[in-house]
This record gives structure tokens, sequence and C-alpha cells, in this order.
């Protein structure tokens, strides 16, 4: 019976195709437009660990002053002073922690006749890569004993071990960054997480990954180039208890550790204050990774402004066809009261413009995935961080016709109740 239905409203439409052909036309916009937005959200709002997200942990801690100037936000914003990070990580209280900074430094090839590049990188702590599920192609991390040494190693991330090093091993090569040599102990597997959630969020956090890890100490004994944003309220260099810049992150694997280690926080938070610090009121918070995203903004809000339009034009664009509808179903009011002379069913009146109006949202759809593809390529040719990442997964695909058709069909329906409540007897007493 549906093929049925389907073959008739496929006739239908061929009677009145320049109506039919703006229905699908305003759908394909509606649709088009709402799939590009919404399959960006989709990509930047997805977990950038699954499966590891729900036992890592931001925690925060505000050393700042009690005095602060109407600029400053209320809320700390998660980094930590040096001496506040290096007491948290040698206390050991969490299964895992790990202390970083961004970094630029200048990279030297060996090779006659290459020029030195910039290349951005983190200054990290040994527990970093077990944190996070690294994945290396060859060689390893390091322990946290080298940490303590300032040992001169790095691990590179693939792109620059390429760039560096073409196809040959890299392992136990050297590697000058600045003014100083680094031994290649590892090579990252194509390590790209998106965003880039462990970094400082205020700043490019998708797009291009880090391209190479050494040891934090390493980085600070050597006065490497640090990149990110540092606040102060007094005076001192970065091991100064006066300046945050450093971020903090934990491993917990239960709720109870998780508990735990919130209330270890509170405690250093007024121990600290027993030392004359930390004087605001001990209020420590440790978020999960994604709500830290959420707290930190990650997705721009720009575009979560520009999903909120595209689906209030998608809006617009269902409620004329709500009236192109109802003007098409009531136009044939004479060929349904026949219908239902002959025996009819409402039902089956209703059932028939319902499989019309599904008919018209495929096609419908089908405009719209072409035009979300054109919008994503338009999206991608932007110099934006997250631009390279607007692709339309299978997901997306499948959401694009299931989202058609729900529109279409929920756009049909008082179109559809209204013809098929025509008296057959007044129609058919006027043809």
């Amino acid at each position: 019976m549906l093929g049925y239905y389907a073959t008739t409203a496929i006739s239908s439409l061929r009677r009145s195709k320049a109506l039919a052909a703006l229905m699908v036309l305003v759908i394909g916009l509606g649709i088009g437009a709402s799939m590009t937005m919404i399959t960006i959200f989709h990509v930047l709002s997805g977990d950038p660990l699954p499966g590891r997200s729900d036992q890592l942990y931001a925690p925060v801690i505000d050393p700042r002053p009690l005095a602060r100037d109407h600029s400053e936000s209320a809320e700390p914003d998660g980094n930590f002073t040096w001496p506040d990070a290096m007491n948290l990580l040698h206390a050991q209280r969490a299964d895992r922690q790990a202390v970083m900074a961004g970094g630029a430094v200048p990279v030297r090839p060996q090779q006659s006749g290459e020029l030195p590049f910039y290349e951005t990188g983190r200054y990290v702590t040994a527990d970093f890569f077990g944190m996070f599920k690294v994945p290396f192609a060859s060689g390893h991390g390091w322990r946290s004993g080298d940490d303590e040494s300032r040992a001169r190693i790095v691990v590179l991330n693939s792109e620059l071990n390429r760039k560096l090093f073409g196809n040959t091993p890299s392992i136990g090569r050297t590697v000058r960054l600045k003014n100083a040599d680094f031994r290649v102990v590892g090579v990252l597997d194509d390590w790209r997480p998106q965003p880039q959630f462990y970094a400082q969020l205020n700043g490019r956090v998708f797009g291009k990954t880090d391209q190479f890890f050494l040891p934090l100490q390493t980085a600070q004994d050597l006065n490497l180039d640090f990149n990110g944003r540092m606040s102060c309220w007094d005076s001192g260099g970065r091991t100064s208890e006066h300046c945050v810049w450093l971020q903090f992150w934990v491993q917990l694997d239960s709720t109870a550790k998780a508990e735990a280690y919130r209330q270890f926080l509170g405690s250093y938070w007024r121990e600290q204050q027993g030392h004359g610090r930390m004087p605001r009121p001990a209020h420590a918070h440790l978020f999960g990774l994604m709500d830290w995203l959420t707290r930190q903004h990650a997705i721009p809000d720009d575009l979560r402004l520009q999903l909120s339009l595209s689906l209030g034009f998608l809006a617009v664009c269902m409620i004329n066809v709500v009236g192109l509808l109802l003007a098409t179903f009531l136009r044939r009011g004479g060929e349904i009261s026949v219908r239902r002379a002959l025996g009819a069913r409402r039902w089956d009146i209703f059932l028939q413009l319902g499989v019309e109006s599904c008919v018209i949202g495929l096609a419908g759809g089908l405009l719209g995935l072409g035009i979300a593809c054109l919008g994503l390529w338009s999206v991608r040719q932007r110099p934006d961080g997250y631009a390279q990442l607007a692709q339309m997964d299978a997901s997306m695909l499948f959401g694009t016709f299931v989202l058609a058709l729900v529109a279409s069909v929920i756009a049909g329906l008082l179109p559809a109740w209204r013809a098929c409540r025509i008296p057959p007897a007044l129609q058919l007493k006027t043809q």
C-alpha cells in the first residue's frame, strides 16, 4: 500500500511541477543551512578522548590576592603557579598527574642548507603520555626521574619527525631546539585530539597539534620560550608564587577517588593559608574533562549563535512549506472527495498525503545534503583552527535525511489533517 501511495504522490507532484520544485527548494535550503552548522557543532563538541574522559580531571584552586582590578574575572582560570603545581605533582595523590605548558622554539635541522623554523609543542611531566594514552609509533616517553634530572630528551609528533628525518628511524638521534640538543626517545603515531583540551583554552585549541614534547623542568632550566598566557599580581618570574601559567591534570579511576582528591585540594588550600598564601575562601573545584570544556567555552560563542540562527531559518522554511502543502492539498479537494465517496477512509487519505509529504522531504533532503556539503567546503576555506574539521561523517549523513523526513512529516500533518476533513458531499456538489 505504501508503494502505491508513493507512486501516487510522484504522479501528483508531476502535475504541479513548479509548486513541488518550490517546496523541495525551500526544504533543501533549510536542511542545508541547518545541517552545515549542526555538523560543525557535532564535530567540535565531541569527546577528544573517548573511553578516557570520565577518568580525567582538571583541578582548580585560586592563589590570587583578595584585591583585584575590575577587568579580572571573578572565577580562576584554572592555571597554576610553579610552586603549587610542583607541590601537587610530588604529593602523588592521584593515580596519575601531569603538569604542562605550551612552548614555541626554533628547530634547527641538521641537514646543511636547511633553515631553522618555529614549531609549537608542549613542556610536560612524565605521566602525560600514560594518563592521556598517547599512542607511540616507536620509542616511548620518559620516567619521573628524567624530569628531576633535567634530561635533554624529546618526543616528536609524527609530522615533525617526517619533516626532520623522513622515513629513516629517528630514535636515539639528536634534534636541536633553540640552542640545545635533545635526544629523541619516542615518536607519536599521529596523535591529534580535538579540541586540544589540555592546553590553555583561550588560544587555538582546534587545528594543528603539538609537534614536540619535552620535560617541563628541562625547559624551565634552559629558559625555553613559553607560549601562552601568564597572569602575575606581583614581581617574580615563572617559578614565582605570584604568577599562574601552568596547566595541571589528574587521572582518578573512580568517583570515590575523585571525591577524596577534591577534599585533598581543600586541605592543601587551607594549609597554604596557614603560610600566608591563598587568602580567598577555600573552595577547590575538580572538573571532569567534558565539564571543563563546557566551562572554558571551547566551542566559540559565535558558532552557537550561528547554530541557533540556522535552526531558526529551518523553522521559517518549514512554516512556508506548511502553507504550500496546504494550498496543494486543498486544491485537490474534488479528487479527495471522490475517493471518500468510493469508500476510502479518512485515515487512508491522511496516509496518502503523509507519504506525499515524505517524498517531498526526501527530495529536499537530497538537495539539502548537496547544499550542506557546499557549506562545509566553504567553511574549510576559512583560516579558523577548526575549519579543517568541518567534514560530514556517516552519522551526519544519516541525520540529514532523518531531519528532512521528520521536518516534512511535521509540516504535512496540518495540511493532511485539514484536507481529509473536507466534507465529500460539499465538494461533489460543486463538481
